[in-house]
């Protein structure tokens, strides 16, 4: 197996999360890692587990020159000055990159993803839109099983996807301004994307279905209440009162079929006000004669720890991502890498990038997540359903900036 050196950019949690789906991916060699914070704790726990030399370095310039695929983890706020400097160490280099990923979202609107685009076209790679739910076994094993039906059948007509959990781990991802938006931004993405991709016939092309309209709400209903204002501004110094951002968000996408002109419909909510076991993925889908349903706190696996034992747990997230409590009757995940889809979406990257071409989702994807998202915010903020296939609504889009984004949500929340 042709094994690829890969070089990540960012220390924070989404690149200790794929770290350990590397873990069980052949064919992939962590050999640096740099990012604003010295990621020496991920580098260590890498070359721990055999995953590569996994060496710090204090720039991407420095990486670039030894790796095959640059991984790109980086805040959303500084996502188009990383490519910039991708772009520069390729061609003072003179390198050739085997591939290029972005985790989600790939910007914070359309005018920094469009430049994403164009920096990844000057170097000249592969891509890989890192957009792990779709990718995960659950998703894909179900429409597997349904592709004889939806044959005969016909395609879904409804999917619903929701996400949800108490919030954010790091502070940039409260702030709007930085991360770009609230909820919607961070967790809507996912939902979008889950919903388009449920409602393609299989073997189509992930962008087949035409997305014709958008609708969309907002709220804050937590977070932006006493106490959890003020719990907000002492753990991460982020202000709701002066730049809130939204912690629920929900809405319905309408898509139609180009060679049937049939409409199909995807629901997607997000918040970040789930207070119950930890993160909660749920997906359904209704067809004509047929229906899927999962959800990811199903579990072959419960423990239970009584007050009396619950002194002796030291950290809840060791048994589910978000997980708020350390006792009661627990939900457990033995692989939450695998269940969310990021074993699967690292060994499509890889095979892709071996072959010499995009993975399943390219950054044309991930560009078309953030005109919806863009389209959702924009129907948010007026109150009113956004046609997308307008094309001076398509020009308003390519411009836009959400005015929670911009650190007004005030004006929209309020």
């Amino acid at each position: 197996m042709d094994t690829l050196r890969y070089g990540f950019v960012g220390g924070g949690f989404i690149t200790a999360f794929q770290l350990r789906a590397v873990e069980q991916v052949r064919g992939i060699e962590v050999t640096g890692l740099t990012s604003r914070t010295p990621p020496e704790v991920l580098a260590t726990w890498a070359r721990d587990r055999g995953l590569g030399p996994a060496r710090v370095y204090e720039s991407v310039a420095a990486m670039a020159a030894d790796v095959d695929v640059i991984v790109v983890n980086t805040p959303n706020s500084v996502r188009v000055d990383t490519m910039e400097q991708i772009a520069q160490a390729v061609r003072d280099g003179g390198l050739r990159p085997r591939g290029l990923i972005c985790d989600k979202p790939l910007a914070r609107n359309l005018a920094e993803a469009r430049r994403v685009l164009e920096l990844a076209k000057q170097i000249g790679a592969p891509t890989a839109y890192f957009e792990n739910q779709i990718h995960m076994k659950v998703l894909q094993t179900a429409r597997a099983q349904l592709e004889p039906v939806i044959a005969t059948m016909g395609p879904l007509g409804l999917a619903r996807s929701a996400e949800e959990h108490a919030g954010p781990h790091s502070a940039w991802f409260w702030d709007p301004t930085q991360q770009g938006g609230g909820v919607l931004s961070d967790m809507g993405c996912h939902c979008l994307a889950v919903g388009w991709y449920l409602l393609t016939p299989p073997g189509r092309d992930p962008r087949f279905l035409e997305p014709v309209r958008v609708s969309a709400d907002v709220g804050l209903l937590k977070w932006g209440r006493s106490p959890y204002r003020e719990q907000l501004l002492e753990r991460f110094g982020v202000d709701y009162r002066a730049t809130p951002a939204e912690d629920f968000a929900t809405g319905m996408v309408t898509y139609r079929n180009p060679d049937t002109g049939d409409l199909s419909k995807a629901q997607f909510t997000v918040s970040w006000m789930y207070d119950k076991q930890g993160l909660r993925l749920l997906v359904d889908g209704l067809g004509p004669g047929y229906a899927l349903e999962a959800n990811s706190l199903r579990s072959p696996l419960e423990v239970f720890v009584g007050d009396a034992a619950a002194a002796s747990v030291a950290d809840a997230e060791s048994a589910l991502e978000k997980a708020t409590a350390s006792q009661g009757l627990m939900a457990i995940q033995p692989n939450e890498a695998d269940l969310y889809g990021y074993v699967d979406e690292q060994r499509d990257a890889h095979a892709a990038f071996v072959a010499g071409r995009s993975a399943l989702l390219d950054f044309d994807y991930g560009y078309d997540i953030v005109r919806l998202t863009m389209a959702a915010y924009l129907s948010a903020e007026e109150g009113r359903t956004v046609d997308l296939t307008d094309p001076a609504t398509l020009a308003t889009l390519d411009s836009y900036v959400p005015l929670i984004q911009q650190g007004r949500g005030q004006e929209v929340l309020r």
